[in-house]
């Protein structure tokens, strides 16, 4: 475009730390599940001081399960914060220290859905809202479904009670998706992924120990 210099590094865009000059950070708030924090910065050295109060988030993985047809499953659960039931695919939190982030997602597979998987790969990673939250998404691609043996499936209690599991198409989900059907941010995300990493068939997806150098335990 006229008035854009383009550059080598600007061909590829890519997300990269940037540290800031902390004067200092307090919990404010908490919370059951997460805290709020208020830190102060400066953005340079001859800048003023900046206050932000954020959520303090262990981060989260999310599992966008395919079965041998193609078809992804979802799965219904009421959000209160919105007061909607919301088409979703298998998530958690990262809330047990130094578990490995395939071994939460599986948990998180088998808890939700009554599902394994023996092929995962890595579909995307994202900030679930950077203005107000330090929460890291990983969605993870899993493949070569099994089921959880009816003895060891979890008990699933509140919300997770009400789950409704269903199979849907890839195509019928992306179109669900750009109608403005489905809201869930972990859903869309993947939905959106994995019909762009079917064009050549999966085969330039990340392995699932890939790095993940945005989630808060690695920096």
């Amino acid at each position: 475009m006229p008035g854009i210099s383009e550059t080598p590094t600007s061909r590829q865009v890519s997300d990269v730390p940037s540290p800031r000059r902390l004067l200092s950070s307090s919990t404010v708030y908490e919370g059951r599940i997460w805290d709020v924090v208020s830190d102060a910065f400066q953005l340079g050295e001859d800048t003023g001081t900046l206050v932000r109060d954020y959520i303090d988030h262990p981060g989260a993985v999310a599992v966008l399960p395919m079965n041998d047809d193609g078809e992804i499953l979802l799965l219904k659960q009421y959000r209160h914060p919105v007061g909607m039931d919301l088409w979703e695919i298998p998530a958690g939190l990262l809330d047990i220290e130094g578990e490995d982030f395939v071994v939460g997602a599986a948990r998180e597979l088998a808890e939700e859905a009554d599902v394994t998987a023996a092929t995962w790969n890595v579909l995307a990673d994202f900030f679930n809202s950077p203005g107000s939250s330090s929460e890291a998404i990983r969605i993870y691609l899993a493949r070569g479904l099994g089921e959880v043996p009816e003895a060891e499936r979890h008990v699933r209690t509140d919300e997770e009670a009400e789950i409704e599991l269903r199979w849907v198409p890839l195509t019928d989900a992306v179109a669900a998706v750009l109608e403005g059907r489905l809201h869930n941010p972990s859903a869309v995300v993947g939905i959106l992924a994995a019909a762009a990493a079917k064009a050549d068939g999966f085969a330039n997806l990340r392995p699932a120990d890939a790095p993940w150098p945005a989630h808060p335990s690695q920096r």
